[in-house]
């Protein structure tokens, strides 16, 4: 009998309008930017931080809320931000003012964490062969909710007032809050622990400097102390922050996890693609908006032009499921090269076909269909690569990694934009060179984009349980005989008996681990730690939650033996070095002459010993591997 209750298309089209929220609360307020100043009473650049606001909490607070979500559930961190982004709405529709839009905006931000918590669920409640497509049509809403936001806003300020943009922002919060309460199941697959809040904290105040040295660099200035010195401060966290991870029991980002080749590379490619994929909304909008007097643009009303844009958002809902088919035919990797190659190529077509309205539209599709494939794949690639508890935290991380992509094109378009002008009327508007050039870097972005994930291991697929099957949650601790902890986490892999990989967990500082399997059965679990030897064991688990814990018997070491003359030496001093000369450990021998030291990792290294009197000294260079290794040093007579 199938385990769920609720239809996978019901929980599929909650989370995805949920999605369209997430794009609809960062650009509805954008085109009464200018506006705004008029009605509050502050200067343009204090209107600004309407947008500022917004994008530096979802910045915090993303990769937070997805670290809760795979802590203490997916469905109540969902609740949560939907709440806060709800609550956002009505202090700023009924505070009307300054600081209590101010207020509203940063509470809104909490709806981008909606978007990797969503996918988590969308990986952990559908059947396999929808879970591409899912996540596929979630991504699209993005496009859509973007290219409804500019039209909307106008027509609700037109019709209503201001306030009514976030009217609209807390009825659709509250009907999504009950559509999530009723339609989306919370997932079983946790890892409760302590959350690292020093973590937090630290990689907040990183995030907000960074942040606001890009997103206010050109009005505040570039070389400014300000933004110089925010610049630095987040440089000097990063520093501290990253050992800070390396060593806290259950980190708030698994850096461990994050330099693995398809996570680190999906990510490195995603940013590029973002600062591309911005920037056709931005040069767009403003292509379309510029006078026609100029000769070169079409003079269209924000709300023309905002409709111009629907057809590129609706073309990513229209492919989604082609996107899904894709992915599961060939793989991530072939979507995200796919879409970022279709970016980069009509990215050039656009500098030499601009000429019509009907022109720009068709272009501004072409790379949202792009838009559509790559987007599809970044959270697929992601969550093929880490553990099944880690897909929520994970996805959280590229959703950062995007947010930031999208500040730096909105930074560096924004800087071409006002310095490359022509005056009409006696107001500067961008010219056509500085049209083309954002053209010209967005098409380098996206090709950066596809060299990168040429270089992405394929092959990657989502592993899930059969539809009337539930996966299997495993808790155990592994522990190293004669040992009380463990020098560094180490891993565990499970593998089906027929060879279906299941899932992989990475321990914490203790022991302890999470996985979860696909389905009950006879597993292949596999046990490694640096200086130890792996060991491997056939479990059957019989489904639902079950604990079992493993141990490592066999540790890796250096050992050998001291003589001189023949004759063993007691109490010699032994030293090992690296081949590059770092000091890497020192000891002294027994009374039958005997040494024993940690194996290292694999590489060249010095051993070398000294007699008891400081007489003799010898040494002898030795390729250690991941073995035990025994290398006898026969110290000098004379």
């Amino acid at each position: 009998m199938p385990l769920r209750s609720v239809p996978a298309w019901a929980t599929t089209t909650v989370l995805a309008l949920c999605g369209m929220v997430v794009s609809l609360q960062q650009t509805l307020v954008v085109p009464l930017l200018p506006e705004f100043p008029h009605i509050l009473g502050v200067s343009a650049d204090d209107s600004s931080w309407l947008v500022t606001a917004t994008l530096l909490s979802a910045a915090i607070f993303t990769p937070i809320i997805s670290r809760m979500a795979d802590m203490y559930g997916k469905r109540k961190m969902l609740l949560l931000a939907l709440v806060v982004m709800t609550v956002g709405s009505l202090v700023a529709a009924i505070g009307g003012t300054f600081p209590a839009l101010i207020a509203g905006r940063a509470m809104q931000g909490f709806a981008s964490s909606l978007i990797p918590v969503g996918i988590s669920v969308l990986r952990d409640e559908l059947p396999k062969e929808k879970v591409a497509s899912a996540v596929a049509l979630m991504s699209a809403t993005l496009g859509i909710g973007a290219a409804l936001g500019m039209p909307l806003s106008g027509l609700l300020f037109n019709a209503f007032g201001w306030e009514s943009l976030f009217w609209v922002s807390a009825i659709l919060g509250a009907v999504f809050i009950a559509g999530v309460l009723l339609l989306v199941e919370e997932s079983k697959i946790t890892t409760p622990g302590r959350f690292d809040v020093a973590g937090a904290l630290v990689l907040s105040l990183i995030l907000t400097a960074a942040l606001l040295a890009v997103s206010k660099g050109a009005s505040w200035g570039w070389s400014s102390p300000l933004v110089l010195g925010l610049f630095a401060l987040s440089l000097a966290l990063l520093a501290g922050w990253i050992p800070l991870q390396l060593r806290v029991n259950q980190p708030m980002v698994d850096l461990r996890t994050s330099i693995k080749r398809p996570v680190l590379l999906t990510n490195i490619a995603s940013f590029f693609m973002c600062v591309a994929m911005f920037a056709n909304m931005l040069i767009t909008t403003q292509q379309l908006q510029v006078p026609s007097g100029t000769g070169y643009a079409f003079g269209l009303s924000v709300l023309v032009a905002g409709l111009a844009m629907v057809p590129s958002g609706l073309a990513m809902v229209v492919l989604a499921p082609v996107a899904g088919a894709m992915i599961n035919r060939w793989g991530g990797k072939a979507a995200i090269v796919f879409g970022s190659a279709i970016m980069a190529a009509t990215y050039v077509g656009r500098v030499f076909f601009d000429n019509t309205v009907w022109e720009v539209i068709v272009g501004a599709t072409l790379v949202n269909v792009g838009v559509a494939f790559s987007y599809a794949a970044m959270p697929t690639l992601i969550m093929a690569s880490v553990p099944i508890t880690e897909t929520a935290s994970a996805n959280g991380v590229n959703a950062l990694v995007r947010s930031m992509g999208t500040s730096v094109a909105s930074a560096l378009t924004g800087l071409i934009l006002s310095a490359m002008v022509i005056e009409y009327d006696g107001v500067p508007v961008p010219s056509l060179d500085a049209l083309h050039l954002s053209f010209w870097l967005a098409a380098v972005a996206a090709a950066v984009g596809v060299a990168i994930a040429l270089f992405i291991p394929g092959g990657s697929h989502t592993v899930k349980a059969a539809d009337d099957v539930e996966e299997t949650l495993v808790h155990g601790r592994l522990t190293m005989q004669g040992r009380t902890g463990l020098p560094a986490p180490a891993v565990v892999t499970f593998v089906r008996e027929d060879g279906v990989p299941g899932d992989w967990a990475r321990t914490d500082h203790e022991g302890h681990f999470t996985a979860a399997l696909p389905g009950p059965g006879r597993y292949v679990v596999v046990a490694n730690a640096g200086g130890w030897a792996p060991r491997s064991q056939f479990v059957d688990f019989s489904g639902g939650d079950t604990e079992h814990d493993l141990e490592l018997f066999d540790q890796l070491s250096l050992e050998g033996i001291v003589e001189r003359s023949g004759a063993p030496v007691a109490d010699a001093l032994v030293t090992l070095n690296a081949g590059v000369g770092d000091f890497v450990a020192a000891t002294r021998t027994t009374a039958d002459g005997r040494y024993v030291l940690d194996l290292p990792p694999t590489g060249t290294y010095i051993v070398t010993g000294v007699s008891p009197d400081g007489g003799a000294t010898a040494s002898v260079k030795a390729i250690l591997r991941a073995r035990s290794e025994r290398v006898d040093i026969n110290l000098p007579t004379g």
